[in-house]
């Protein structure tokens, strides 16, 4: 996808995202063939929908459908919904002791009664057990930001009332996952951003606007460079995601809650206040950075990685 149907694509994506979100949403975006996108130009659809989503702090059922779509599991209305690890974790949401499948993960919404769940057991070639409906507890995930409508799934089902859909590549799963996520948090940042950039243009201070002073200037400038260096990272990391989506994620994370740190500066007392859109944006960064792997976490996981093995992963080729 490139040139006039790329960008005819990410308008009519981020007018989806700035009209509506949930259920609406993933509606929306089933009208739009985001699906038979995701098929034909993973990268585009990815990048294109959830830096949207990220920027109207929106929310759609988008991450486990692109779980699903590497796990080979069928897209569109009445799909399985894929159970996503738990917050700060990146391993299956599945275990497998004796003859009973324990499962303690997430999801983006769902719970209903008639609606069929996939569990991933076991690391690297897993195997993926579609559950019958109702076979586990859902509870609405309090905390940070309730309104991305996460919820904890739980339950220990027998082996024999699943349904084998053969091998999961997790890893693979988890990669593009994880590319998505940090394309979201990129998202976040750049609106974040954009909000203290107004402010600093809008705010007048002995007599001139705020942004003529060096020191709103510097976390201006910081912010900037570590959100272009994510989105440099993210966009190089589709040409192997296996070996770099977790170093994008991790730096976009701590990219994006730079930023956040920097935009609450340069707002101050306003942005700490429901009034301004700000606080929902550093609510979903801190939300974000803990899905699929924190970066604090996956940093620590690459750096003990090179240790064991001695040699440094593949460059990123930006």
């Amino acid at each position: 996808m490139e040139g006039p149907h790329l960008e005819l694509f990410r308008r009519s994506v981020r007018h989806a995202t700035e009209g509506c979100t949930g259920e609406e949403l993933d509606a929306a975006l089933d009208d739009l063939g985001w699906e038979d996108a995701l098929g034909e130009d993973a990268p585009a659809a990815v990048s294109v929908l959830f830096e949207s989503q990220g920027a109207a702090n929106t929310r759609s059922s988008a991450l486990g459908r692109v779980l699903g779509h590497v796990l080979g599991l069928a897209g569109g209305a009445g799909a399985p919904l894929v159970v996503l690890p738990p917050l700060g974790g990146c391993n299956p949401p599945g275990r497998v002791v004796g003859s009973v499948c324990t499962t303690a993960g997430l999801a983006m919404g769902g719970g209903s009664s008639g609606e069929t769940t996939v569990v991933v057991t076991g690391s690297g070639d897993g195997r993926a057990l579609a559950l019958p409906a109702g076979a586990l507890t859902w509870r609405t995930a309090v905390g940070i930001d309730p309104a991305l409508a996460l919820r904890e799934v739980s339950g220990e089902v027998p082996l024999d009332a699943t349904e084998p859909l053969g091998v999961a590549a997790w890893d693979h799963a988890l990669a593009l996952g994880q590319l998505a996520v940090g394309h979201e948090l990129l998202g976040a940042a750049r609106a974040m951003l954009e909000l203290a950039r107004r402010h600093a243009l809008e705010r007048e201070q002995f007599g001139r606007p705020i942004g003529a002073f060096q020191a709103v200037r510097h976390r201006l400038a910081e912010a900037l460079v570590w959100s272009e260096a994510a989105a440099s990272l993210l966009g190089a990391s589709w040409e192997d995601p296996s070996a770099h989506a977790a170093m994008a994620k991790a730096f976009a994370g701590s990219a994006a809650k730079l930023v956040a740190r920097h935009a609450q500066q340069v707002i101050a007392g306003i942005g700490f206040t429901t009034e301004h859109p700000l606080h929902r944006y550093v609510r979903r960064t801190i939300l974000l950075d803990q899905l699929l792997g924190a970066a604090t976490s996956l940093t620590r996981r690459l750096g003990t990685e090179v240790l064991a093995t001695g040699t440094l992963p593949p460059a990123v080729p930006l």
